[in-house]
């Protein structure tokens, strides 16, 4: 039986990926490792720990598998980058272990459907639940009202959210995030203010959830919010990935007593937009201000030291974390400093620090440091990197046409013949590229290679038009030279 103290250490070590293996080596030695619950606590460990396949393993060779070890690993699938892997473990939990879905597995089955916009899949599961001894339970139906209206159905979400008796803020803000995301402005509104309390959360959320969101600036403004730090938090995130930085700097400046959070929030958005130069400035009002950067603050910082090309400055960034301010570097800021030095050329460097950081290498890892090599022509190189990621088993469509690719311009078609293979097997397609574009009060979207019959006249002739231009310019720069 598994002490309360080990487990304990189990839970401590989840996002660490060496902690984690560390107790489950331990629990090894001790013949813990099999027996309830260690291995539903090591699942979620190393699922939180970026590590679904070591989950998705030790779950195959656990000889017992039980409801919670399933609901642990149902759970992690459904918030990944691959949610339709759920299915298969629910046919396998209710044939082959022969066990009924509980409250969890049904919560973590109604993220599925609202990750994969599967209505469908939704309706069925709704139907299960209601026949089901969890019927009244809360979390699933505030898992069922984020599915509906991620499936574009806030009727049917407003009916299960009107069926709960005792309403935290969690099913409020899926609600509200609900009508605001699917348009529903006025609902939405009337909604939030009949709201018992309003976090950051709900702020945030409304504010997510609107398309025009000028028109919720003023709102709040009107609700005389217009120096708060929770909204002024919540509207600089929202300019800033409304691609408006201008708005978002304003927003910042106006905020009257700033923390952490909207430090960070204005630092991260200044360099998404690749503005350097103002990133820095900002670093240094804030560590002047007293207030002490976190984690997502250095991913800003070192994202822009690689989008501005700047070497030493990322290097002596990544060192202040630990050396300065004690936080430990995660995946995400080894990747942030493994492209700055990839983009720079300095790709020794960069394979080195891929293979000594605590972190096993993730996909988007080896892929930015292929990318890299393919850019700076080591072929060396590209082949040994394109190797290590084909071991991944990548699951991005354009991981593969890199992969792919890479062996073509060094002549290995066998491994290119292997790639596209296993593109087939896992029935991988690359999903087209579009672009859309606002044409007085519509919104037109266009897919690549495709052109729209009722416009293919105009952008024939436009196009046309264009290459004329470009042939009379070209004949005139013969004529000068001449």
């Amino acid at each position: 039986m598994l002490s309360p103290a080990a487990a304990a250490a189990v839970r401590a070590a989840a996002g660490s990926l060496p902690a984690v293996r560390c107790v489950h080596g331990r629990l090894l030695k001790e013949g813990l490792a099999i027996h309830p619950p260690s291995p539903t606590l090591l699942v979620s460990a190393y699922a939180k720990s970026g590590l679904l396949p070591d989950a998705r393993r030790l779950f195959d060779e656990t000889p017992h598998r039980d409801l919670p070890l399933y609901s642990s690993l149902l759970a992690a699938v459904s918030h990944s980058a691959t949610p339709s892997l759920t299915l298969p473990i629910l046919r396998r939990m209710i044939s082959d272990d022969a066990l009924r879905p509980d409250h969890f597995v049904l919560a973590s089955l109604a993220a599925t459907a609202a990750k994969l916009r599967s209505l469908s899949f939704g309706r069925q599961l709704h139907a299960h639940f209601v026949a089901s001894p969890y019927s009244g339970d809360d979390v699933v139906k505030s898992s069922l009202i984020d599915m509906y209206c991620k499936c574009g159905m806030p009727e049917d979400a407003r009916k299960v959210f009107d069926s709960i008796g005792m309403k935290n803020s969690v099913v409020w803000t899926a609600m509200v995030s609900g009508y605001a995301s699917n348009g529903r402005t006025d609902e939405a509104l009337e909604l939030f203010q009949s709201m018992p309390g309003r976090s950051l959360f709900t702020w945030t959320a409304l504010i997510s959830g609107f398309v025009k969101g000028r028109q919720l600036h003023g709102f709040a403004m009107r609700l005389g919010f217009p120096s708060s730090m929770i909204i002024g938090n919540a509207l600089v995130d929202m300019y800033s990935k409304c691609s408006d930085i201008h708005s978002a700097r304003e927003v910042f400046e106006g905020i009257a007593v700033r923390d952490v959070i909207s430090w960070t929030t204005i630092v991260v958005g200044e360099a998404q937009h690749g503005r350097a130069e103002e990133v820095f400035s900002l670093y240094d009002r804030m560590v002047r201000a007293g207030v002490k950067p976190n984690e997502v603050t250095f991913v800003g910082l070192i994202y822009a030291c690689s989008h501005a090309g700047l070497v030493q400055k990322g290097r002596q960034l990544f060192n202040s974390m630990k050396q300065e301010y004690g936080i430990n570097p995660r995946l995400q800021h080894y990747t942030c400093y493994l492209d700055l030095l990839s983009r720079s050329g300095y790709l020794s460097e960069a394979e080195e620090l891929i293979t000594t950081m605590p972190y096993e290498p993730d996909e988007a890892t080896w892929g930015a440091l292929l990318s890299a090599c393919k850019k700076h022509n080591d072929s060396q190189m590209c082949l040994r990197v394109a190797g290590n990621l084909l071991e991944l088993r990548p699951k991005d469509p354009s991981t593969y046409i890199l992969l792919s690719n890479v062996y073509a311009v060094n002549g290995k078609w066998d491994s290119v013949s292997k790639v596209r293979k296993l593109m087939a097997e896992m029935e991988i397609r690359k999903e087209p590229g579009y672009s859309w574009t606002e044409a007085g009060k519509e919104f037109r979207l266009f897919h690549a290679g495709e052109v729209p019959l009722d416009l293919r006249e105009e952008i024939t002739d436009f196009s046309c038009r264009i290459g004329l231009r470009r042939c009379a310019r070209g004949v005139m720069s013969l004529i000068l030279v001449l």
